[in-house]
């Protein structure tokens, strides 16, 4: 029988091919398998909090230590949680995220306003699994409300007038891949995204007071990594947006669409082992020999004709589609496509962003 999977592919094929041919060309595509997505390939266990700034830290103190003592590997809170009023890195939240991160054996991203000297940075900062801090970002682009008193007309209370821009997209590795990190208004500067791609970024952590939309699928369909969102939780739906590597938003049991309190929560699981590729240059024939040679093992998850692409995804714990495409010639898309603007670069003799400006 044919798969519902199977069932959107056939519509997709093109309608002079013969049933046999489809019924063929359908299975190929698409093994069926009851993989169980929580433990094959690269698992990461994922917590979202979405809450609005206001909270006392030790409310959100016991709601961390509640669901961190469930079991997570990565637990994200909002953008600037505990308001505008900046603290040291020694202050009393990262001590405290620090101690529920060892207790638990997690990592935490906490995003709070950072006193650095006399001046104030949007941060949001990495607690690994010991409780040690082990990455700072700095938000590279904040919204002008936050350090401006006068903007569009209004007059704002509040602002920060000394606090200044981040200069570094950060990527840091963990024990279950490597992660980059935004904040906010960084959604709008393309610039930053690519970076995080360009070291190598896996999954991206974007800490806001908003859910993103269109404009976070866009970053993650353009450098084919997953993005997961904290937002303010102020709006009806979409407070703990998860963005697929293909872009499209993950609906899964664990992932609110809906407002649900005070706090909305989600809790899922990634695989970082997903991977991306073309179908160009035999690959999609290499994937199917990797499927025949490795039955049960991994599967052609999904295929998108418009884009020419497809999925490929571990079916069983220990095994590694990224490591099984390395050794049949398979270049994930991302990297396909790295290679290809190196080549044209040389060809042209400069970056493409310096040819644009003086060609």
């Amino acid at each position: 029988m044919i798969s519902e999977n199977n069932q959107k592919l056939k519509r997709t094929m093109p309608f002079k091919i013969a049933p046999i041919a489809m019924f063929i060309a359908l299975a190929l595509l698409v093994t069926p398998g009851s993989a169980d997505s929580k433990t094959s390939g690269r698992p990461v266990r994922i917590v979202t909090l979405s809450f609005a700034n206001g909270m006392s830290l030790n409310d959100v103190e016991k709601l961390v230590n509640r669901e961190a003592a469930k079991g997570v590997d990565l637990i994200v809170l909002p953008e600037t949680w505990t308001g505008r009023n900046p603290e040291r890195l020694n202050g009393p939240t990262t001590k405290a995220m620090s101690a529920l991160a060892k207790k638990h054996e997690t990592y935490i991203v906490s995003p709070i306003y950072r006193i650095v000297g006399d001046t104030t940075f949007n941060s949001a900062i990495l607690i690994d699994r010991s409780g040690s801090v082990s990455c700072v970002y700095d938000k590279v682009c904040p919204h002008p409300p936050e350090y401006l008193s006068k903007y569009e007309g209004l007059t704002l209370k509040n602002a920060l007038t000394n606090l200044k821009c981040g200069s570094k997209a950060m990527v840091f590795e963990t024990d279950f891949g490597k992660v980059g990190m935004a904040i906010c208004f960084d959604i709008a500067f393309p610039e930053l995204w690519q970076e995080m791609a360009d070291q190598g970024a896996e999954l991206v952590v974007w800490p806001s007071a908003y859910p993103g939309g269109l404009s976070l699928q866009a970053h993650a369909i353009n450098h084919h990594y997953y993005i997961v969102a904290a937002t303010h939780n102020g709006r009806a739906n979409q407070n703990c947006p998860v963005v697929d590597i293909t872009g499209e938003l993950i609906i899964d049991e664990g992932i609110p669409d809906k407002k649900t309190s005070d706090v909305t929560i989600a809790r899922f699981t990634l695989d970082l082992d997903r991977a991306i590729f073309t179908k160009d240059y035999n690959y999609l024939g290499k994937a199917h020999q990797i499927v025949l040679d490795h039955p049960g093992d991994v599967e052609i998850e999904k295929f998108m004709p418009h884009e020419a692409w497809f999925v490929l995804r571990a079916k069983r714990p220990g095994v590694s589609v990224q490591k099984l495409a390395k050794q049949y010639g398979l270049r994930q898309l991302r990297d396909s496509l790295n290679f290809a603007r190196l080549e044209v670069d040389k060809r042209r003799g400069k970056k493409l962003n310096a040819s644009l400006r003086n060609p």
